[in-house]
């Protein structure tokens, strides 16, 4: 039986744990040099950066947030959508903080597909004087087989 909808709707509005996440110049370099760019380890980081730390400082991983709306890796949830907003170049060497959560929750039911819900939340970036940087919001779509 699938997660009911208003357990899930409970959770909007909740905030993630939140947490911090510094671009390490040594990884920014390997990033760089994996994707074909100017391998650097100072300056302006690339902007993929939103989404990475976003991510690995939101406080729960993407495992747990499965978990939390009551789904598991081997369900299949599938990835939706992604949208990064940057909107201050970010440092290499900086440390971001990052608060976000779940925005909003949608059910529905396709006649192969059966029921899923998508689960969208929003993470923030901030730098050290508390000035937002980035916003990443994301998607995860999540079938609800019996």
């Amino acid at each position: 039986m699938p997660i009911a909808i208003e357990e899930l709707e409970a959770l909007i509005g909740k905030p993630f744990p939140g947490g911090t996440y510094a671009i390490e110049p040594y990884q920014h370099w390997l990033m760089m040099d994996a994707v074909g760019g100017a391998a650097t380890r100072t300056g302006t980081a690339n902007p993929m950066y939103v989404y990475y730390a976003a991510l690995a400082g939101m406080g729960i991983s993407v495992d747990e947030l499965f978990h939390l709306v009551g789904a598991t890796a081997e369900d299949g949830p599938m990835f939706g959508e992604t949208t990064l907003e940057a909107i201050k170049p970010l440092e290499v060497g900086a440390t971001y903080s990052v608060s976000g959560g779940i925005t909003s929750v949608i059910r529905k039911e396709g006649r192969k597909a059966g029921v899923f819900d998508i689960v969208e939340f929003r993470l923030e970036l901030r730098d050290a004087s508390g000035e937002l940087v980035g916003v990443n919001t994301n998607s995860f779509i999540f079938p609800r087989r019996d």
